[in-house]
């Protein structure tokens, strides 16, 4: 049996100043997704305690950890798109020459990069529509308009991320 193709963690494309500039920008992006998420934590571990302590909790709260939570997962997607850390199943193409995985990889990164641009040209209607009609959280009456927003500013930067790591990997298999 023929030894599987290796996976390329692409290291050598930090190189470029492009490469440098996008892998700080996901990384920066990745980090206040996770003190978002930290937020999000004491928040809720802070709204059951003073449910079970007073009896009510914080108003809103369910709110606050849906906005955040759409957040925080936009706001990882390209950290784990550049490191290429999405799940891969090589069970077909295992066996199959280095440079053919290359280019199945980079297809799939490109047709990943279509998905996500489909879905934020949705969000950014959806952020327009939004604003438009002054859509507001139930409770707290958070305008949505500015998450929806940041999510498709977000899903525009994946789609960059997703078609450069797609162009590393064809690169690589030149």
């Amino acid at each position: 049996m023929k030894e599987p193709a290796p996976f390329v963690p692409v290291p050598e494309a930090h190189r470029s100043f492009l490469g440098r500039r996008l892998t700080a920008a996901t990384e920066i992006l990745a980090l206040a997704g996770g003190a978002l998420m930290l937020a999000v934590a004491t928040l809720v571990t802070a709204s059951v305690l003073m449910r079970w302590l007073a009896g009510d909790g914080i108003s809103g709260d369910f709110e606050l950890v849906q906005i955040a939570t759409a957040l925080g997962a936009f706001a990882f997607l390209p950290f784990c798109q550049a490191r290429r850390g999405n799940v891969i199943v090589d069970t077909f193409t295992r066996d199959l020459p280095r440079r053919t995985t290359l280019l199945l990889d980079a297809t799939w990164d490109l047709l990943y990069a279509a998905i996500i641009a489909v879905l934020s040209w949705r969000l950014v209607l959806g952020a327009r529509d939004a604003f438009a009609s002054q859509t507001t959280s139930m409770v707290l009456g958070i305008p949505l308009g500015y998450a929806i927003a940041a999510c498709a500013i977000m899903g525009v930067f994946l789609t960059l991320i997703a078609s450069v790591t797609a162009a590393r990997l064809v690169k690589s298999g030149r």
